[in-house]
């Protein structure tokens, strides 16, 4: 017997701020968690699957009409006509949808209730699932506490959102720990919530299979679900299927072997073809990331703009409709800062180290900003103040990235030009 474990389906996530960048794939992007899905019930028709998991987060929050809930409706009914049953839970983001709610589902789909934990037994199969749904997108209790006890003789799975004792960028809803989930005594826990896969046990399996489709840089890597394989009443065999249609990758390009910015230019062009043929013909949506104590950083910041629609042109050149260049970073050092380290009368080598106190404590650089801050953000453009381009001084990553950015255009006046 087998069966597919999937989560964070998020369809028709509205990918808020695509219609700023530069010849994003809007439309591509916005369709991929529908396609992503729709290669999850290929999947599980492809491969005899007895069922399908969804361990919440299913929606986006709440819709404007109907079509979301529709689509999910036909694809469950292309399940029933191949026999696959489906289990799912309520998640925090489907918790905010109302629509659903008035959507009949076809009879193959069990929704696990939000009040209590409910078992659902497939008895020609040897199975009982466990599961609670969200009652609310806030949920704080420790769900996993009231599951009930397994079911003697039975392979016994639990489907629960939650993010476990923490993780890095996820709320800490429905909290629990890993050994409270081995203590309940099942044979498999179908987790979802964290968009990373991670395989939390091997014994009983616990697992996060991510989410199906990436939805920006964070979300970087190949996406999927887990087909689990049982065999005699035990999981044998867990198996990532990747069906995301869209890939995020993020490049980072070391160019301390390039002595100008042809040089670096070709390493990002041998980087980006490896991620085309790595993404087997789908989308790639590319941050380029251009680090390291390189010779060629003094002219690659002379001419940024025009380097950086060079990447642009060169991603074009090598995937032609495949890759889109969503950001270039320039994240290089010149060598020669390093020299001027190493003369502490130096005005540039005083620069340095006020920039390496600032950078040793950002509340107090921070502090340094902020009487001049609002106004400065007011001034700039709406993509440098919202969404995942924007400038946030508060935060320390951007704010070591402003301090860096200064000196450069600073030692770019000091120094004369290199050879």
């Amino acid at each position: 017997m087998r069966f597919v474990h999937c989560a964070d389906v998020h369809l028709d996530s509205p990918m808020r701020g695509l219609e700023a960048y530069e010849a994003a794939p809007v439309g591509e992007l916005k369709g991929a968690t529908r396609r992503a899905f729709e290669n999850t019930v290929n999947l599980c028709c492809s491969e005899g699957a007895a069922f399908l998991v969804i361990a919440g987060d299913l929606f986006d929050g709440n819709w404007r009409d109907f079509n979301t809930g529709l689509f999910f409706v036909k694809q469950m009914a292309r399940l029933r006509d191949a026999g696959v049953k489906v289990f799912l839970v309520r998640g925090n983001h489907d918790a905010q949808s109302r629509i659903t709610k008035r959507l009949p589902l076809p009879d193959n789909v069990v929704e696990f209730p939000a009040a209590a934990p409910a078992t659902k037994r497939l008895d020609d199969l040897g199975v009982a699932v466990h599961g609670c749904s969200f009652a609310r997108p806030d949920t704080s209790d420790n769900l996993a506490a009231r599951y009930p006890p397994p079911v003697p003789g039975y392979l016994n799975i639990g489907v629960l959102h939650t993010a476990l004792n923490g993780r890095e960028g996820h709320e800490p809803y429905a909290p629990c720990t890993r050994d409270e989930l081995i203590a309940r005594g099942y044979d498999y826990w179908a987790l979802g919530h964290v968009h990373q896969r991670e395989v939390v046990c091997e014994q009983p399996p616990i697992v996060f299979p991510g989410n199906l489709q990436a939805r920006h840089i964070r979300e970087a890597g190949a996406k999927g679900c887990t087909l689990v394989t049982v065999e005699d009443g035990r999981v044998t065999a867990l198996e990532h299927r990747v069906v995301d249609v869209a890939r995020w990758v993020l490049i980072s390009v070391d160019a301390g072997t390039a002595d100008t910015p042809d040089e670096v230019l070709t390493l990002v062009r041998d980087a980006l073809r490896a991620e085309a043929v790595a993404a087997e013909g789908r989308l790639v949506a590319v941050r380029v990331r251009v680090q390291g104590r390189s010779p060629a950083h003094d002219a690659l910041m002379r001419q940024e703009g025009q380097w950086v629609q060079d990447v642009r042109a060169t991603a074009a050149d090598v995937g032609f409709e495949t890759i889109w260049v969503e950001k270039v970073e320039l994240a290089t050092r010149s060598p020669r800062l390093d020299d001027a380290r190493r003369r502490p009368d130096d005005a540039l080598a005083q620069l340095l180290q006020v920039a390496d106190a600032l950078r040793a404590d950002p509340e107090a650089a921070a502090a340094l900003l902020q009487p001049q801050w609002k106004d400065l953000v007011s001034r700039l453009p709406p993509e440098a103040q919202h969404g995942d381009a924007a400038i946030k001084p508060e935060e320390p990553q951007h704010l070591d990235r402003l301090i860096e950015r200064a000196v450069d255009v600073i030692a770019g006046r000091l120094m004369p030009p290199a050879d």
